[in-house]
């Protein structure tokens, strides 16, 4: 499988190389190349272009930018290069403000989501929500004493949901879809839980795991 990473930072940078690890092909889309130059010179099979080449390129996208930009990253990497693909959107809608007492601030409201907002926009797009709620460093092949962590997925299409699934199962994940878009109005807030226990503890490698009767 081709995939398009849409973004230069850690959680592009981690995710890409997890897919180069599972012999995707990858190529990650940046406006900025010289912000890949490191991540290139250690995955040298990974190709290198803007957000149009990766959304082109990819059969599978990821969306790994920062939450208020990434309608922008969208509209940059072309409505016809990533419709009818998946989409994964890995972003949260943190606002540029700092957290109260470790509690992130977002700039969306509790009945609508950020991931609700880019399907409106991008109607042709398959998004699915996933990777928001963890630290980068436990992204691909988690290992805790406790098993797999769970991952909360989300949206509209029940097949790319089914990818997606099988995606994570091999990067180490269990997964729990939560159902449609508007679970995302639940599981973005997810990255506020995570990050007050961050700034909390000052520890940044915990997980999420769903527990079942």
């Amino acid at each position: 499988m081709k995939i398009g990473i849409l973004g230069s930072g850690i959680v592009a940078q981690t995710l890409g190389a997890g897919f180069l690890k599972y012999g995707c092909e990858v190529m990650a889309g940046t406006r900025d190349q010289t912000k890949l130059a490191e991540w290139a010179i250690a995955h040298p099979k990974a190709h290198l272009g803007s957000f149009s080449d990766a959304a082109s390129f990819g059969d599978m996208i990821v969306l790994a930018v920062k939450g208020s930009a990434s309608a922008d990253a969208l509209g940059e990497a072309g409505a016809a290069n990533i419709a009818g693909k998946i989409v994964i959107d890995t972003t949260n809608p943190i606002a540029d403000a700092p957290p109260a007492n470790g509690v992130l601030p977002f700039f969306t409201s509790q009945t609508d989501s950020l991931m609700e907002q880019l399907q409106r926009e991008f109607p042709k797009a398959r998004f699915v929500k996933a990777f928001n709620s963890v630290g980068n460093t436990q992204m691909v092949n988690p290992q805790y004493a406790g098993g797999r962590p769970t991952m909360f997925i989300c949206g509209n299409d029940d097949a790319a949901k089914k990818t997606v699934t099988t995606l994570l199962d091999r990067f180490g994940w269990e997964t729990a879809d939560m159902g449609k878009v508007e679970s995302a109005r639940a599981i973005e807030p997810l990255c506020m839980l995570w990050c007050v226990l961050g700034f909390k503890n000052n520890e940044w490698t915990h997980a999420f795991k769903l527990l079942r009767q």
